[in-house]
């Protein structure tokens, strides 16, 4: 019975999932400021262990890397989301040492196509009147709630990286191209 209402509570909706992971992530940070500011690398690990579960980083690099996925072998393919993943990870970190105290509201959930859901949230800093929405989108994979995209101010994270990887692809090296740029640019981040 205990496992049942564990999981029961594990899953919940997908505004849950993003209310969850958000409070634990900024409970973390706060509760780890004096480190952080000591060796603002430790942040890395925080993002590691309390956001990476909450994302499906195969799907956002596929999505990114677009058709040249299906062309690229397996071996390839996990090279790009390792790369990727640590990009990413690097990149929301550092967003992330600058948050001091701005609030998070938490709207309503949509549907979105094909069984996915957007989860529509507002980032307000007190010192100023404008909101930046962000808008997270998810899809259940392995019976939890996954994010595959994030809109911030309506730009998709997705997209985004997708224009950019898109004339990388096109040189001879394509893929594997790609997989040392994102190399060169992650070992650029550390420290």
């Amino acid at each position: 019975m205990l496992l049942v209402s564990l999981s029961a509570a594990a899953g919940g909706s997908a505004s849950d999932t993003i209310k969850r992971a958000s409070e634990r992530m900024l409970t973390a940070l706060e509760n780890e400021r004096a480190a952080v500011e000591k060796d603002s690398t430790r942040i890395y690990g925080l993002v590691d262990e309390i956001l990476v579960p909450y994302f499906d980083f195969e799907k956002i690099t596929r999505a990114a890397v677009g058709k040249p996925w299906s062309t690229a072998s397996p071996s390839q393919q996990q090279a790009l989301t390792r790369s990727f993943q640590e990009l990413l990870i690097r990149t929301y970190a550092k967003a992330l040492l600058s948050y001091s105290g701005e609030e998070i509201r938490y709207l309503p959930e949509k549907q979105g196509p094909k069984s996915t859901v957007v989860v529509p949230t507002e980032v307000r800093d007190p010192r100023s009147a404008e909101a930046v929405p962000i808008e997270y989108r998810l899809h259940k994979k392995g019976g939890s709630w996954k994010i595959f995209d994030v809109r911030i101010d309506a730009i998709s994270l997705v997209e985004n990286y997708h224009q950019m990887f898109k004339p990388r692809l096109r040189r001879k090296d394509g893929v594997d191209g790609l997989i040392s740029d994102l190399d060169k640019m992650n070992a650029k981040g550390k420290g």
